[in-house]
């Protein structure tokens, strides 16, 4: 039976996620938690507000980024960072000065004067105005085949999904794109697909040492057409550099709870898209 296998989160965008049993739906449509917190770099930061491919600290930027290991508890807001020499550091992030705290300790790693901004209404995340990314287990294990030594849980740190969906076929995800597409429900909740997830150059690299896979996305597009399911929409993929779906909530859901182990539906009916 399809459900909820895993909720993903990722507290301070670019650094680890954290698992979690259930997360609430914000009124800006995404899950809370995640992207809460984004490291601005002050030096690039021309427009005044966060921009994923100028100022922001992220894997698109740096893989510095992989050189941390972070830490996140949900219920207090205080982050543990890592160092590659061993060395580790707790900053409460609901404390303003243990917010400026981290400022500076993330500045002399990343070399940079930064910023550490807040969103409690929907976060950071790269597409403004949608919702939670979507993948079923059996597209991470089928990506996972496709590279030597990549493990199912290497693949989902790559793709860094919100929502993971177990007991359906691989790419399941994809049928949710296009003109006649569906929806689909978690105990009653609505998601709408909006877009493929076209991705950057973060799933090339092993997400604890950085190290590039040669030709990632080469053997990726490839593999990718190659699999690509009949019955999905091809018009609705610009490329085959894409895997994971890109949602949106509806505005009457939000507010409510989606929690590991709901049961998934496929709507009969097709929604309006935004």
């Amino acid at each position: 039976m399809a459900h909820i296998d895993r909720l993903r989160v990722y507290p301070v965008k670019g650094l680890d996620g954290i698992e979690l049993e259930e997360a609430t739906i914000l009124e800006g449509g995404t899950l809370a938690r995640d992207r809460e917190f984004v490291l601005i770099d002050n030096d690039r930061n021309v427009s005044g507000s966060p921009d994923p491919d100028g100022d922001v600290i992220n894997g698109k930027r740096t893989d510095r980024v992989h050189d941390l290991a972070t830490d996140f508890d949900p219920e207090t807001g205080v982050l543990e960072v890592e160092a590659p020499d061993g060395d580790t550091d707790r900053f409460d992030l609901e404390a303003d000065a243990d917010r400026e705290r981290a400022e500076a300790w993330f500045g002399d790693f990343f070399d940079a004067d930064l910023t550490l901004e807040r969103d409690r209404s929907r976060g950071f995340v790269d597409r403004r105005g949608m919702g939670p990314s979507v993948i079923s287990t059996a597209t991470l294990r089928t990506v996972a085949s496709w590279f030597d030594g990549m493990t199912v849980e290497g693949a989902r740190r790559r793709l860094r999904a919100n929502v993971e969906v177990s007991g359906v076929e691989p790419f399941w995800e994809d049928r949710f794109v296009g003109a006649s597409a569906p929806s689909f429900t978690a105990d009653g909740i609505t998601f709408e697909g909006v877009t493929p997830c076209g991705r950057c150059v973060v799933p090339r690299r092993d997400p604890d040492t950085g190290d590039p896979i040669p030709e990632f996305q080469q053997r990726f597009v490839e593999k990718r057409r190659e699999t690509f399911p009949d019955w999905a929409d091809e018009e609705a993929f610009d490329h085959y550099y894409a895997v994971m779906l890109i949602t949106r909530v509806p505005e009457d859901d939000r507010g409510a709870t989606v929690a590991v182990g709901d049961p998934v539906t496929v709507a009969d009916d097709c929604p309006s898209k935004p």
